[in-house]
């Protein structure tokens, strides 16, 4: 679904080929909060072309490449977009992060070696963090203010994991990980 949404949603900016609608979720760093792969697209695009949700508006033929169709939302597009921007919005899905668990058991694992993989982990983190504000500034002047809440979001929720990771560690390198009775150190 979050595919379908993007497209109609984007769709609504402006008329798109399905490469653009590619080129602006990679701009916009929608690729880093979703799954995005241009088989996925393109396949979305026809199915929604099918349900008559979008039509193709114009064919730009060129000789030395394969004709774009560019495409518009149609009125049952926009009802529908509504529909699922409004569901989406009403939805409290819980998080299920990949390292819970890890974490979790992880005071069974050697911790010099958890410490050598989480100094990676953090370093990544901070280059996420970072792309992550980068672009978030850099569309100030570009995007409508829906767009710049989900990108800052992205950075938030980017700065509250490693600062998650960075605690985690801390634990790890001072061989903690066994202690009971005591708080987490949350000022770290």
């Amino acid at each position: 679904m979050s595919m379908k949404l993007v497209i109609l949603g984007l769709l609504l900016e402006r008329n798109m080929h399905p490469y653009e609608i590619n080129v602006v979720m990679k701009d916009r760093s929608i690729d880093r909060i979703m799954k995005l792969q241009m088989g996925s697209l393109y396949y979305a695009v026809d199915r929604l072309s099918q349900e008559g949700l979008i039509t193709a508006v114009e064919i730009v033929r060129s000789s030395d490449r394969p004709d774009k169709t560019i495409y518009a939302i149609t009125e049952d597009g926009k009802a529908i977009f509504e529909q699922l921007v409004l569901q989406q919005i009403k939805k409290n899905n819980p998080v299920f992060h990949p390292l819970y668990i890890a974490l979790s058991l992880s005071r069974y694992v050697d911790p010099d070696k958890l410490a050598v993989l989480l100094k990676e982990r953090i370093l990544e983190a901070e280059h996420e963090v970072n792309l992550a504000f980068q672009i978030y500034e850099e569309h100030i002047p570009l995007v409508p203010r829906a767009v710049l809440h989900m990108m800052y979001g992205r950075y938030e929720h980017g700065m509250t994991e490693l600062k998650w990771l960075k605690r985690f560690y801390e634990d790890v390198a001072q061989y903690k990980l066994n202690e009971v009775g005591k708080a987490l150190n949350l000022e770290a």
